[in-house]
């Protein structure tokens, strides 16, 4: 199995966008050789803007040069533009709807040894509840380059969300693109596993092993946190017996919950969460703490047990 960085995905894109459009600019709070848009730097450098950690100004920025007709990439860790720039999120970027993508990376459990303070379990949350925000949550490296062109073809505010680590490459993610369209990358009609970012290989691999016990998965990978895909929860939650969510966030406030409430005003089944539990991280390696934090197949297998026996 291949893997690959999604962060490289979202460098890559912004290479190739600058290429194609000059009013693409790149924003950076000082950590541009981890997020690699130093990357976009190197070729672009007098489109290229260093904002030093300060991350809320780098933000309030990014919305003035929207407002000059600029597409501003403003790039940091998850952590850091939810929650150390939340007010300038909401108030300079959501509230008047303006046309700034939030690149972050390093989110997720699976950041490792920099521990809780870095680790961002909680900011699909944070970005969802903000009205006019779409959220985006790719599935491997080229997920991750196919989001962020359609990121910038759209009108509107975009949180683009990146992992820090290599993760497997996920061939049936690719070709298409879509902005509020998830994908069906396994049939099923016993059980349906959503998936959104990183947890789309471990879906797959659940499924697998699903079917050695005798069940049949359906298996559907939700980039697009935000706005979602209700259809195809719908019709999971009327042809299958129930759904499991996989994410690598916190249960609280992600796709866990955005799924439940589409199925409990709609069609009611079972829903199992899959995520990180309500609890902060702690160091270590990235793929320790996918084992220790319950986000492999066999956490979702167990999940998906609960629902069919």
């Amino acid at each position: 199995m291949e893997y690959k960085q999604t962060r490289q995905g979202y460098a890559d894109a912004l290479i190739e966008l600058g290429h194609e459009n000059d009013k693409v600019l790149v924003m950076d709070a000082d950590v541009a050789k981890a997020t690699l848009t130093e990357q976009f730097e190197a070729v672009f450098p007098d489109r290229f803007f260093n904002c030093g950690v300060q991350e809320q100004n780098m933000l309030s920025a990014a919305a003035g040069l929207a407002l000059e007709g600029f597409i501003p990439f403003a790039s940091t860790f998850g952590v850091f533009a939810t929650c150390r720039a939340g007010d300038q999120m909401r108030s300079s970027i959501a509230y008047p709807k303006l046309n700034v993508k939030i690149g972050v990376t390093h989110c997720g459990i699976s950041t490792g040894g920099d521990g809780a303070s870095h680790q961002s379990n909680e900011d699909i949350g944070m970005a969802r509840t903000l009205p006019n925000m779409t959220v985006i949550v790719p599935g491997d490296y080229e997920e991750s380059r196919l989001a962020t062109h359609a990121a910038a073809k759209m009108k509107g505010p975009v949180y683009l969300r990146f992992g820090r680590d290599k993760y497997p490459v996920v061939p049936e993610l690719h070709g298409s693109f879509e902005i509020g369209k998830s994908k069906l990358i396994r049939e099923g009609h016993d059980i349906t596993i959503i998936t959104t970012g990183i947890m789309v290989s471990e879906g797959l691999q659940a499924a697998d092993q699903l079917k050695e016990k005798g069940h049949s998965a359906r298996v559907v990978h939700m980039h697009t946190v935000k706005p979602l895909d209700e259809a195809a929860i719908i019709s999971a939650a009327k042809e299958t017996k129930g759904i499991v969510t996989a994410e690598e966030h916190s249960i609280l406030g992600g796709l866990g919950e955005a799924v439940a409430g589409v199925v409990g005003e709609n069609h009611p089944c079972p829903v199992q969460r899959v995520g990180v539990m309500d609890t902060f991280g702690e160091s270590g390696q990235s793929q320790e703490l996918l084992d220790l934090y319950g986000l492999r197949a066999k956490d979702i297998v167990a999940r998906a047990l609960k629902i069919l026996t």
